[in-house]
């Protein structure tokens, strides 16, 4: 089902090979053209109506804003049963804050394929996470009511399943008040047929030191969540060092320490969809990695003429290039590391995965996990 490409490898010898026709390759992996193949490129293989069955019983989510492209969030469809519509905010007089784009069509195309909408909040201030919203939400039950009561309205009012919660930075005095608000707000959507989840931020320990963690019980967010979202990537992120976006060992770490808090069949495991670029060397401070796409990457390494290799560790893969005289490290995922967290997932017997973000074409991915 996955063939790595090696030195002589045309489409045409691995057609020959399989038996799969070239232009199926082509359109599975989203190859630029029948010329384009790359020394350790990994391709998904798969005949004419054959699936991968790699999802099981697995549920499958995923975030998207409402500016994506339909064509691309429609490649996604038939591996989701659910799409996180990102994001309404909230001001601190308790009123939702809708997104700048309409989320109504996202709303519509996501029931007439079956899939459960959930309307994501987030306390955005300025295109960022605001503790201080999260702050004077928590601890004025007048405002905090408010925004229930909005909540409410705006996913009967819009046809939404639910609602995903997803706070970062939050206060380490209000880690209880935190997890009494979402499962204030699972009451009364569970009440009314609706569902509640929340994201939570990669812990390995319950008193992991950090902003980014110290305001997230796990025990306690598990247990007043219908379900939760681990968001395991970004080890490798903008202005960090080089290395894998969601390297397979870190998330196991994650996943191990959540299912001592939460029971398996409330989480969702995150999977990143996208990749960075770094210009080397790596100057912590100045250095900005670009964002990418896990397709975007492999046309990089064949446009660069460069091999792509493959960390065991991380289960993930990697190649540098020199373009304009700039050396360059990019990590990225492909069919063999999505397998590899799909596995992962499956060994623990967890609800689902979930994906940030649907933004990106990752054909071969969504093929994975085809229904």
């Amino acid at each position: 089902m996955i063939y790595v490409v090696k030195q002589g490898d045309t489409l045409f010898s691995i057609s020959a090979q399989t038996g799969v026709p070239v232009w199926k390759m082509v359109y599975d992996n989203q190859l630029a053209s029948q010329d384009q193949l790359v020394i350790g490129q990994a391709l998904l293989i798969l005949q004419p109506e054959e699936s991968a069955s790699m999802r099981g019983d697995m549920l499958v989510t995923g975030y998207a804003y409402p500016f994506v492209e339909p064509y691309i969030l429609e490649q996604a469809f038939p591996a989701l049963n659910e799409l996180l519509v990102f994001s309404y905010g909230f001001t601190f007089e308790g009123e939702l804050v809708p997104p700048p784009q309409d989320d109504l069509w996202m709303i519509e195309a996501a029931w007439e394929a079956g899939i459960e909408p959930l309307l994501v909040l987030t306390p955005f201030s300025g295109g960022a996470f605001n503790n201080q919203l999260v702050k004077v939400l928590v601890e004025n039950e007048v405002i905090q009511q408010r925004v229930i009561d909005n909540l409410l309205y705006t996913v009967q009012d819009r046809g939404y399943s639910g609602v995903d919660i997803d706070f970062e930075y939050i206060l380490p005095e209000n880690r209880v008040a935190y997890a009494e608000f979402v499962g204030r707000v699972r009451e009364v959507m569970n009440a009314q047929g609706y569902k509640t989840s929340v994201a939570l931020a990669p812990k390995t320990s319950t008193d992991q030191p950090g902003l980014l963690y110290e305001g997230m019980d796990y025990a306690l967010l598990g247990a007043n969540a219908d379900n939760v979202f681990l968001m395991t990537y970004e080890w490798g992120y903008t202005y960090g060092p080089p290395m894998a976006v969601a390297p397979l060992n870190k998330v196991r770490q994650v996943v191990e320490y959540a299912l001592t808090q939460i029971p398996k069949e409330k989480i969702l495991m995150g999977i990143p969809n996208y990749a960075y670029d770094w210009q080397l060397p790596y100057e912590r401070g100045i250095t900005k990695a670009r964002l990418i796409g896990n397709v975007e990457a492999v046309h990089i390494a064949a446009e660069n003429g460069v091999s792509i290799q493959y960390d065991d560790l991380a289960q993930s893969p990697h190649f540098n290039y020199t373009r304009n005289g700039i050396a360059h490290e990019v990590w990225f995922e492909d069919v063999r590391s999505i397998e590899a967290k799909l596995n992962l997932a499956r060994e623990y017997e967890l609800l689902g995965v979930g994906y940030w973000n649907l933004m990106r074409p990752f054909r071969a991915n969504w093929l994975l996990l085809e229904k």
